[in-house]
């Protein structure tokens, strides 16, 4: 293997005769050496670029949209509460099923409850009878009176105990009625319909007004969404809509899931607040939103887009191809000479993988996504095609 060649830089002095054949020897082998250098420099293969992945900036049809996050939030949300004291005798559900209005839940035992009402059935025929006899006595007296052979007070003390009388009855109905209630209420049923989640209590257990809550029951379709929006996004939102002849109550309301998925359902905006958070400056947007499969959990947070106006064409790249130093971000890109070049740009929105290049680049153009480490401006580079180019990644996917 050759010796690597090293510059001879000689300096001429004053040498004798001896050192001089010595000397001149030495430059022989100097020279000979130097010859070998450049034969190996000139046999020497030239250096390979280097390669990189690079994918075609796309043009394609997309939709205006602004993105937010927003909270899952169930139309109906009920917990079911005890309304009696008692202990649990039956649970009528299975935790996690879907559950109709009127159906039986919870069994509190109803038996003290039955007595009770019993009871007041009781009174109230007592009631009755009591005021049928104040009733007749009053009649008696009336006539009597009028023969002139009883006294205008004892006429008044029988009026007085027949309204007593009847006032017994109303408040005997009064109980009758409570207990009725209270019988009622041993049974919890559903108020809404929906899916009921895990019981808080078992049988055998006793519940009561302070027991909190026994089950949840949410509603799961449909389905709202919530999501604050700042008054400037708002007032932005609604005058670029109204620009292009829309109804701002017709802008659609698309969910991206924690996947990143775009939910295939379409809602629509159906609220906004009334008034502003006044530390945020923002104010409540509500959309509601098709959930037949229950894909959407009540209290998730996911996030919003809202898609409004007519489709514009954009230009898109992969976000792995953005680069950023201190004049800002850029991209490098491959030149008619096979050579990178590095081109500022100007992005707007992300598209799922992607991003919307708004200025400084063309369609087709070339874009390095992979081996950008590799890379310098100017040097020739061996490009390869991208295994998913940017046109097969649209949003959602």
């Amino acid at each position: 293997m050759p010796k690597p060649c090293m510059p001879v830089n000689p300096r001429f002095r004053m040498i004798s005769g001896l050192q001089a054949r010595r000397l001149g020897l030495t430059g022989l082998l100097m020279a000979a050496t130097l010859i070998g250098c450049r034969e190996q420099e000139a046999t020497a293969p030239p250096a390979q670029p280097p390669s990189v992945v690079a994918v075609a900036a796309t043009a394609r049809s997309i939709e205006p949209a602004a993105t937010f996050v927003g909270r899952v939030v169930a139309v109906d949300r009920v917990e079911l509460r005890a309304r009696v004291d008692g202990f649990l005798r039956e649970r009528r559900f299975t935790e996690g099923q879907e559950v109709k209005v009127g159906d039986v839940l919870f069994v509190i035992e109803p038996d003290q409850y039955q007595a009770v009402l019993e009871q007041r059935q009781a009174d109230l025929e007592k009631a009755i009878a009591d005021q049928l006899n104040t009733g007749a006595q009053l009649v008696r007296g009336k006539e009597l009176l009028e023969q002139k052979n009883v006294a205008q007070s004892r006429v008044d003390e029988l009026q007085a105990a027949d309204s007593i009388a009847r006032a017994s009855i109303a408040q005997a109905r009064a109980a009758l009625a409570a207990a009725q209630l209270d019988l009622g209420y041993t049974q919890v049923v559903a108020p809404v319909g929906g899916r009921i989640g895990l019981a808080n209590y078992t049988v055998g257990n006793l519940v009561g007004p302070a027991s909190g809550a026994l089950a949840t029951i949410v509603s799961r379709d449909p389905i709202d969404i919530q999501f604050p929006v700042t008054q400037r996004e708002l007032l932005e939102a609604r005058r670029t809509v109204e620009d292009q002849g829309g109804n701002p109550r017709d802008v659609q309301v698309r969910v991206r899931l924690p996947d990143d998925h775009l939910y295939e359902e379409v809602g629509h905006l159906d609220f906004i607040d009334v008034t502003t958070d006044p530390g945020t400056d923002s104010v409540t947007l509500r959309a509601k939103i098709a959930n037949p499969d229950g894909i959407l959990v009540d209290r998730q947070y996911v996030g919003v887009v809202l898609q409004a106006g007519a489709p514009e064409t954009a230009i898109l790249i992969p976000q792995s191809a953005l680069q950023f130093d201190q004049q800002g971000q850029y991209v490098m890109i491959i030149d008619a000479d096979g050579k990178a070049q590095i081109r500022r740009i100007t992005t707007g929105q992300v598209q799922g993988s992607e991003v919307i290049v708004t200025q400084g680049l063309q369609e087709g153009e070339l874009v390095i996504t992979q081996g950008l480490q590799k890379a310098r401006p100017g040097q020739p580079v061996s490009a390869s095609p991208a295994l998913a180019t940017a046109g097969e990644s649209g949003v959602g996917q």
